[in-house]
């Protein structure tokens, strides 16, 4: 089952109070696509990069079975590039450079054989790039998943309001959640989106883990608690391509293969931050996955 992803390929340079870097390959694209990767050989990215795009970086991701017809490589221009430094919470951080380049005039534009994809994941991208590739599908996908950030919410919310009501998984924050729903309790929160249009609900907490909400049911997916914690900054995008992944592997769209997905995304995002940029998600293999999934059901095992 085809996965679609739609979001930025990149360059971040990140300050944490663990090191820093200057210049790494990251972006959401980037992140969903190698954690996507491992549970489904036919992944396929719409995004846009400029000739600085380092050639070895593609192709490690054609190597990982992700298709790049729909990567748009701008001749003479520069890639979006983000700089940012994160307090000693690690839970904060400030933007220090956003330079948009190729990104700010970004049209994407669908191979054909993009266009009848059964999972679809919109990455945080402009409410109106996310749109115009919703309509370009010929068939709705199976499942569609999209992810954005409270910057939409401040400059363009009926945009993103139209978008919302079109998917069927929405992944935010609890900040993103209370501002989108103006309501502070996250139950609430939840109800008050779901009449917006979407019927599932993940809703991150960082270092806390996620829930995931479907009418009147509820799952939390426990964060694995870790000595050290490098660079969160992929790790949101990375629990979307784990669970993504996981779901478009699955074959069929239902809330308990969502609580499952929720688990594989959590442990996919447990290894990202234990380096910087995409360095602790590329070598992983079937056994480091499973045994992680492991340690996340340890976490919530019981008897009564």
């Amino acid at each position: 089952m085809s996965l679609l992803t739609v979001g930025t390929v990149a360059f971040d340079a990140i300050e944490t109070p663990f090191g820093k870097v200057d210049k790494i390959v990251g972006g959401a694209a980037t992140y969903i696509s190698i954690a996507a990767s491992y549970f489904n050989k036919d992944v396929k990215i719409v995004s846009v990069v400029g000739d600085d795009f380092p050639q070895e970086d593609m192709d490690d991701l054609k190597k990982r079975g992700v298709d790049l017809e729909g990567l748009q490589i701008k001749k003479g221009e520069k890639s979006f590039f983000w700089s940012g430094k994160y307090h000693d919470n690690m839970n904060k951080r400030d933007t220090l450079v956003t330079d948009l380049n190729v990104l700010a005039d970004f049209d994407p534009v669908l191979p054909e054989s993009y266009k009848t994809a059964e999972y679809l994941m919109l990455g945080n991208l402009t409410p109106a790039v996310q749109m115009r590739v919703l309509k370009q599908m010929k068939k709705r996908p199976k499942l569609v998943a999209m992810d954005t950030m409270n910057f939409w919410m401040d400059i363009a919310m009926d945009e993103l309001k139209a978008v919302v009501k079109k998917v069927d998984v929405l992944t935010i924050n609890d900040e993103e959640a209370r501002q989108l729903s103006g309501e502070y309790s996250l139950v609430a929160a939840a109800k008050k989106i779901f009449t917006m249009g979407p019927k599932f609900l993940v809703i991150k907490k960082g270092e806390h883990g996620a829930l995931l909400f479907y009418k009147d049911e509820m799952f939390y997916a426990p964060a694995l608690p870790l000595e050290t914690v490098y660079d969160p900054t992929g790790a949101g995008d990375t629990f979307a391509g784990g669970f993504m992944g996981y779901m478009s592997q699955a074959g069929r769209v239902s809330f308990a293969n969502m609580k499952r997905a929720m688990i594989y995304g959590s442990a996919m995002a447990s290894f990202c931050v234990g380096k910087f940029g995409t360095e602790a998600i590329k070598p992983l293999s079937k056994e480091d996955i499973d045994n992680r999934v492991k340690e996340f059901a340890k976490l919530v095992q019981f008897s009564s």
